[in-house]
């Protein structure tokens, strides 16, 4: 994949995720949000296990298994369905995915450079500071350049 692709799809993807960045920053309910929106609607739990078809035990298991992050998405896609609710799945970096690409870019030609300048240095033949930055530049923008995949070898 030429390296102008994979930076439209990475900003395409950025831009569509900058969506649920604010949803990230929010906290689950201590007592996860399917009890907490069964509650709001007014429904007890023997109610709303009826109109799921599964027992009493095996709702509050799922609520509690919910509020304690082990529940599986397609149990909780059933269970929030129940509820008329859409389950919406994100990963969210944490940082931009640009940044996280130019990070690694940048540190492999640092470690690149780096050796080079090393073996120079062992020659006494050490190149300038503004010498090596200008390499570690020069090699990042190459590495960007190419196979991102290349970068994570």
């Amino acid at each position: 994949m030429s390296s102008e692709f994979n930076q439209l799809r990475l900003e395409q993807l950025q831009g569509s995720m900058a969506l649920y960045a604010s949803l990230a920053a929010r906290k689950t309910p201590v007592r996860g949000w399917l009890r907490l929106i069964r509650e709001a609607l007014g429904l007890t739990g023997r109610q709303q296990a009826q109109r799921l078809g599964i027992a009493q035990a095996t709702l509050h298991k799922s609520e509690e298994a919910e509020a304690e992050g082990r529940i599986t998405l397609g149990q909780l896609q059933k269970l929030a369905n129940g509820l008329d609710c859409d389950l919406v799945y994100a990963l969210v970096p944490r940082r931009p995915l640009t940044d996280v690409i130019q990070e690694k870019a940048r540190a492999i030609a640092l470690e690149e450079v780096g050796r080079v300048a090393h073996t120079m240095t062992l020659e006494d033949q050490r190149p300038t500071d503004a010498r090596i930055d200008s390499q570690v530049k020069r090699r990042t923008e190459e590495l960007l350049r190419g196979r991102w995949s290349d970068l994570w070898r």
